[in-house]
């Protein structure tokens, strides 16, 4: 069976405990992977939610690949010590700590991207203006598309 990925984009509403609701479609990737527990990460203007084996591909990667890389200990320091677990609760959803929130910036209105293997969290606001950008700039893409013969 081919696993599902994450895919499309919602909006949700953080509540006043910091409470989002991860999507049950997301949620059924999660359980295809074995595990609900998401790894939610710091990264640069949003969050970044991984189901654990994805989470743990990318530390091996930092540790196999890492010391060739100019810089990763600031990289590093910033995301993977920021990481928390999450687990949704029985109503799906996950609750993001107060550290985390204001890292990304986060209000009250919140979109959640899916990414193929992991799901972006932004502040609504922010996530409309880095969406327009590339929307804008679509054709820096065109290149790159091409190679991989999509384009």
């Amino acid at each position: 069976m081919i696993r599902d990925r994450f895919r499309s984009r919602t909006e949700h509403t953080l509540d006043a405990k910091g409470r989002l609701n991860f999507p049950s479609r997301f949620r059924e990737v999660l359980r295809q992977c074995d595990s609900e527990i998401l790894m939610v990460a710091p990264w640069n203007k949003h969050l970044r939610a991984y189901p654990v084996a994805e989470w743990e591909a990318l530390e091996t990667k930092l540790l196999t690949q890492g010391g060739e890389q100019a810089g990763i200990a600031s990289f590093v320091r910033y995301v993977v010590g920021g990481v928390t677990e999450c687990v949704p609760d029985k109503q799906g959803r996950i609750r993001l700590p107060a550290d985390l929130r204001a890292d990304a910036d986060l209000k009250k209105e919140i979109v959640l991207t899916g990414m193929l293997d992991w799901v972006e969290i932004w502040d609504k606001g922010v996530w409309h203006v880095e969406n327009r950008t590339t929307r804008d700039n679509f054709e820096n893409h065109e290149e790159s598309l091409a190679k991989m013969g999509i384009f």
